[in-house]
């Protein structure tokens, strides 16, 4: 996905420069660092991808895959200011001298293919997104649900990269029709205004996620079931989880056991819950069950083997 994208933007910024060069569209020239930007960030991605599955070490026992959030927040700032910032500031700077457009053929030819092919790279960055999302789920829902910031991250420059093209379109069709030399350079202020909207949605995806977000309520109350539904647990406390990359998930849960079971009992009780509970999420990795009646079995199996008053006195007599 990422490298379907990387591609495309190449291809695009390159076009989308020349014809701004030959042209004089501000629009077009936005568009061209929209572009270029793009690519930018797609390879930072890709370069947090990797560093985020580097393995477990001493330092760093739940592995690195909060290093891709670090990576997707990083974007989220060059889009807000290197995007964004710029080109509102190429807007407003060409509102004070911009010739009307004289021939926008060049540029129609160039929005055309640029819309093709990030169409293209828009639909499959879609089916990727599409593929965590539940049925019966809206795009909003499946984004704060899922993971995988890096195919949030993506969609969303994909989705402003489309609705740039329109604006940019839009912008040199009526400058020109109508002979106005103030609407082209208005359509790069759109489009930053865009930018930094994209800009603040990924920025609140990867602190929420950095933080330590948890699960959402119907995940919870899924997992919460599993355990209910083993007849050793009688009930079970709090369930509190985070996420630590786009596969693992971390999951401690305070289970009080049936009293009846000995030791052993609650041993296999628990291998089931892991078992179950793994098969539901592959993402929980780390999973941490906590529950008295194992201290209160302990506590009794080591008073019924320790020595009684009159036994340790013998033994510490010389």
């Amino acid at each position: 996905m990422l490298y379907v994208a990387i591609g495309a933007d190449i291809v695009i910024a390159a076009a989308k420069f020349l014809v701004a060069a030959g042209t004089g569209s501000s629009a077009m020239l936005t568009e061209g660092v929209h572009s270029l930007v793009d690519t930018g960030n797609e390879l930072l991605l890709l370069h947090g991808l990797r560093r985020g599955r580097r393995a477990v070490d001493e330092l760093h026992p739940f592995g690195y895959g909060k290093t891709t959030y670090v990576w997707s927040l990083i974007v989220a700032l060059l889009v807000f200011s290197v995007g964004g910032g710029v080109s509102i500031y190429e807007g407003i700077d060409r509102m004070s001298g911009s010739p009307v457009l004289t021939d926008p053929t060049w540029n129609y030819v160039v929005l055309a293919v640029a819309a093709m092919v990030q169409s293209w790279s828009w639909w499959v960055s879609h089916q990727e997104f599409d593929r965590h999302r539940r049925s019966g789920d809206s795009l909003w829902r499946a984004s704060q649900r899922d993971m995988d910031v890096l195919g949030f991250t993506v969609f969303v420059i994909n989705t402003g990269s489309m609705i740039g093209i329109g604006m940019a379109v839009l912008g040199v069709s009526l400058s020109h029709a109508l002979g106005n030399p103030y609407l082209d350079p208005a359509a790069s202020v759109l489009i930053g205004l865009v930018l930094i909207a994209s800009a603040g949605l990924l920025a609140r995806k990867s602190v929420s996620l950095l933080v330590g977000v948890s699960l959402d309520h119907d995940q919870l109350a899924q997992l919460r079931r599993i355990i209910n539904d083993d007849p050793a647990v009688e009930s079970v406390g709090h369930l509190l989880t985070m996420r630590l990359g786009p596969d693992s998930v971390l999951l401690t849960a305070a289970v009080r056991f049936q009293r009846r079971l000995s030791l052993d009992e609650v041993e296999q009780a628990i291998e089931r819950l892991e078992q179950a509970i793994k098969a539901h999420d592959p993402a929980i990795l780390h999973l941490y069950l906590e529950s008295r009646a194992i201290k209160q079995a302990a506590r009794s199996a080591a008073q019924a083997t320790a020595p009684g008053p009159a036994q340790a006195s013998t033994a510490m007599a010389p």
